[in-house]
């Protein structure tokens, strides 16, 4: 079994779709799970105690679990001096928080099984340093820095932790970027092109594959910077 957060919409969907076609048995989390047509909970994943609770809902079916893929996140492309401080707070408890939550929760899960894969999900904007995505880029230069240390730390379990940093991806998180700034990006890009999901899709079918176990730690921009 996958556990997928964000399981609902964009890129989380995507996967859990995905994976689904590739035989692999998927459990998704998100806000909102009504309607999904997977095993799926609601949580939200900035909260520590449902993050819990959903782990040991998880651990009382009994059912392995071999893979994480923290994939929910939410963003505001806003100057960090126009930024609300709950829109701060609210970025930060989800991208960063709510990665180390789902982690420090489901990781003993695949430790138990002696091995398994955690994909975190960070941006191109990181890398890139984009302009009015300061914030949304702080949360997950957190999430890149605890990827790099949570590797060395799982290491010895089995559980291999990588990041994927997509660029622009045409789900809901470009909502409110005008064609022109989404080719800017594109443009700095190493391959100058805007994938689609299905890329990012490959990806992570790639480290969940035990044929990928040799990479660890390691942070792929997708696109490549």
């Amino acid at each position: 079994m996958i556990v997928v957060t964000g399981a609902s919409r964009g890129l989380g969907r995507a996967i859990c779709d995905r994976l689904l076609q590739s035989n692999i048995e998927v459990f998704g989390l998100a806000r909102d799970t009504s309607g999904l047509p997977f095993p799926a909970q609601d949580c939200d994943v900035a909260s520590y105690d449902t993050v819990k609770q959903a782990a040991k809902a998880i651990r009382r079916t009994g059912q392995p679990v071999h893979g994480l893929i923290n994939a929910a996140g939410i963003a505001s492309m806003n100057l960090a001096l126009t930024t609300p401080e709950s829109v701060s707070q609210r970025i930060m408890a989800t991208n960063l928080l709510g990665t180390i939550y789902c982690c420090q929760h489901f990781a003993p899960l695949m430790i138990r099984n002696r091995g398994g894969a955690i994909i975190n999900f960070s941006t191109i904007a990181v890398a890139l340093g984009l302009k009015g995505e300061s914030i949304y880029a702080a949360s997950k230069a957190g999430v890149e820095g605890f990827t790099r240390a949570f590797a060395r730390e799982m290491a010895d379990f089995g559980v291999n932790v990588n990041c994927i940093a997509p660029g622009p991806i045409d789900t809901s998180l470009l909502k409110g970027i005008t064609p022109a700034q989404i080719a800017n990006i594109v443009a700095q890009q190493i391959i100058p092109t805007q994938f689609t999901a299905d890329a990012v899709c490959d990806l992570t079918e790639l480290l969940l594959d035990p044929k990928s176990r040799s990479l660890s730690g390691q942070i792929l921009n997708v696109g490549g910077v």
